[in-house]
């Protein structure tokens, strides 16, 4: 007896009989209230009676099962970086070439993305034997890369992120080399599947490399020591905030390292525009003439 035929699948059906909407398919029942639509816009090549025709099936606005020629770009297992086209309370469902889009379960998801955005993933047969995507690609991204061996520090790389952890987000880039964006790196909040440009920090021995969204440290001085002037500016020249302040602190008040901060800080105090007393750092009478046009690079 034939297995029931699911939707999300791929099979390869009879052509029975022909009408003026297209050719309806062997259901595999026996009953023919139970054959499937082909129709002729769903036809990529003409088909005959008695042809076998590989279509992909779904269910139509009816829940009736549907057949089409025209099958997803994506083989199981493989890997793509595919659009969302609709958001459920289970779920998503994302273009892969097909006339209705491949499932996401809220499981194999990472973040929420929304209609519109493009993220990785994987294709996948469930255990119903239905299509379905996941977004946990990390061993699929690792076997299709290459090492970075070609990579320069100081050079731009772009690329989407197929995971974001607490320590950073991972992206592989046109080279296929994987790129490691530790947060501390990162000049704004990122989600999985956005495409992100970076600069190569470090080569790494496995392979892969490190990369950096700020500006090199000259010029990272600078934008820093803006950012903090500009602050203090706002808030009449003074600030609870130093070199002795928290690193999670200067993180969620600046976006930036302690580190950098530091390095911004010692920057100002040289150039005599700041001065730190008692865990505040407070403007000088230089700084409080200071403007965004007149701060220089040394």
């Amino acid at each position: 007896m034939a297995s029931e035929l699911l939707e999300n699948t791929i099979a390869t059906l009879r052509v029975l009989r022909t009408s003026d909407h297209g050719a309806f398919l062997d259901g595999q029942t026996g009953n023919t209230n139970d054959d499937i639509l082909l129709h002729k816009d769903q036809q990529t090549s003409p088909v005959s009676i008695g042809d076998d025709v590989e279509v992909f099936l779904y269910r139509d606005p009816k829940g009736r099962l549907t057949a089409s020629m025209r099958l997803p770009a994506m083989k199981v297992g493989q890997i793509g970086y595919v659009e969302v086209i609709n958001v459920t309370n289970f779920g998503c469902f994302v273009e892969v070439g097909t006339e209705r889009g491949i499932f996401m379960p809220h499981a194999e998801m990472r973040g929420r993305p929304q209609v519109g955005e493009k993220v990785w993933v994987k294709l996948y047969t469930d255990k119903s034997g239905r299509m379905a995507v996941s977004m946990d690609v990390d061993d699929e991204m690792r076997r299709a890369s290459k090492a970075a061996t070609e990579a320069v520090v100081g050079q731009q790389v772009n690329g989407a992120i197929y995971n974001l952890t607490s320590d950073g987000a991972f992206f592989i880039t046109p080279e296929r080399w994987i790129a490691f964006l530790h947060r501390s790196e990162m000049t704004r909040k990122l989600n999985v599947g956005e495409m992100v440009e970076a600069r190569v920090t470090f080569k790494r021995d496995d392979g892969r490399i490190n990369v950096s969204m700020r500006p090199i440290k000259e010029k990272a001085l600078v934008s820093d020591g803006q950012i903090i002037m500009e602050y203090l500016l706002q808030r009449g020249g003074k600030m609870p905030y130093s070199d002795e302040s928290s690193a999670m602190l200067i993180k969620d008040k600046f976006n930036i390292s302690k580190a950098a901060f530091k390095r911004a800080i010692g920057h100002l105090m040289k150039d005599r525009l700041v001065v730190q007393e008692d865990g505040w750092t407070l403007l000088t009478e230089t700084g409080k003439e200071w403007t965004p046009s007149t701060d220089k690079e040394d």
